[in-house]
């Protein structure tokens, strides 16, 4: 039987993780958020929601380790805990949680698959940001040699656990923004089927971005380098895989919207 978690990576968002997590709640599903090394005004936040909400489980890192690292623990304290499914959000407030039913029912409907939502902007994206994301596509078709994987850099996501957490055991990823990409490119090469969700994402001016233009933007370039180079190996199993697809496309001429398969 299938049964869904939300993780939340925080490291000192304290100003949206409330109406996150009221928004949430109303879900009834368990939610877990890992304080990544937050200050003490985040904690208090943190604290008081906890205190708030039954549903609230709270898992604490002693200093930062990055955006990557939170997901993961969260990750493995949601299997710990007996779950099947994680649905992944950022604290920021940036996602669209009239989406999250959406997600879920896609999840449902295949257990088996990864479910990302694929952002849709509007004029609050710095340019900067979307002209990255264009660069790390170019690279993640390259890397998979498949345009259906439309987007590995939005946090919106739901992990079918039994295939990320073996994978988390064997590899050691990026703990930092490397990893949303590192991860669905990974899960990918393993067979994993990824399915993409159109959903509005937000940059309003009160969420504070955890992105380090020079030394997040170095350690993408570097995980890309790594990727492109283990890519080569993977190169006859990802053409065969290339070629399956294209026949089972003209087998099913009608294929539903978004499906990565």
């Amino acid at each position: 039987m299938n049964n869904y978690c939300f993780v939340i990576p925080n490291y000192n968002h304290s100003q949206n993780i409330a109406s996150v997590i009221d928004a949430l709640a109303g879900m009834n599903m368990q939610i877990i958020m890992v304080d990544d090394g937050s200050d003490a005004q985040t904690k208090a936040v943190i604290r008081a929601l906890s205190q708030r909400y039954s549903k609230l489980k709270i898992v604490t890192h002693n200093s930062n380790q990055g955006k990557g690292g939170a997901v993961q623990s969260g990750l493995r304290q949601a299997r710990l805990d007996g779950y099947s499914h994680a649905l992944q959000i950022d604290a920021d407030g940036q996602h669209n949680l009239n989406d999250v039913s959406r997600m879920l029912e896609l999840s449902q409907a295949h257990p088996e698959d990864l479910i990302s939502g694929k952002p849709v902007y509007d004029d609050s994206v710095p340019k900067s940001r979307l002209y990255g994301r264009y660069i790390t596509h170019f690279w993640v078709w390259i890397e998979t040699l498949s345009f259906s994987v439309e987007d590995t850099m939005c946090g919106f996501r739901v992990y079918p656990l039994h295939q990320v957490i073996p994978l988390l055991n064997k590899e050691r990823l990026g703990k930092r923004m490397d990893f949303d990409i590192e991860v669905m490119v990974k899960l990918y090469w393993r067979g994993v089927n990824i399915q993409f969700v159109p959903t509005k994402v937000i940059y309003a001016e009160d969420i504070t971005s955890h992105f380090r233009p020079l030394e997040d933007n170095v350690l993408i370039s570097w995980m890309h380098t790594r990727l492109f180079l283990r890519m080569l190996v993977r190169l006859p199993n990802l053409l065969a895989r290339n070629q399956r697809r294209r026949r089972m496309q003209k087998a099913l001429p009608v294929q539903s919207a978004g499906s990565g398969r």
